[in-house]
């Protein structure tokens, strides 16, 4: 009973020691140099292409950064990206995103929009390293 009792609380230890290590997975992995994702929650969902029909976007968009600080910046200033990045899926032409290549410059343009933001709100450099589309449903 006591060689129970004993491997039983040498369990619950390595369970608590290991609890902390996986609550600071932001921390670890900015440590050890490795990119951290921020996805941009909820999805944009937008109406584009001007008059006539009414056609809709959905694109669930994620930002990938260098750094901690570079998180925390995506973070404190959500509200001026996502309004930026409304803005520009709103403006699209039906002819530029239903190709490869302006998919592309529509994430590329995006990528854009987000380090402007943090650049102009911070007056740093935003540490922002790409942009990926998770997600992109177009309807018409």
């Amino acid at each position: 009973m006591l060689v129970l009792r004993t491997f039983t609380l040498s369990l619950l230890v390595a369970f608590i020691a290991a609890l902390p290590a996986h609550a600071q997975d932001d921390e670890a992995e900015a440590a050890t140099g490795q990119a951290l994702y921020i996805p941009l929650l909820p999805p944009f969902v937008v109406n584009y292409g001007g008059v006539g029909r009414l056609r809709y976007l959905k694109a669930e968009l994620t930002v990938r950064v260098g750094d901690i600080s570079a998180a925390q910046s995506v973070r404190h200033h959500m509200p001026a990206i996502r309004d930026k990045i409304v803005t520009l899926l709103s403006q699209q032409e039906e002819l530029v995103i239903d190709t490869q290549e302006g998919k592309e410059q529509l994430r590329q343009d995006a990528l854009k929009e987000i380090r402007q933001v943090i650049e102009l709100e911070q007056g740093s450099e935003s540490g922002v390293v790409d942009l990926f589309f998770d997600n992109f449903i177009v309807q018409r």
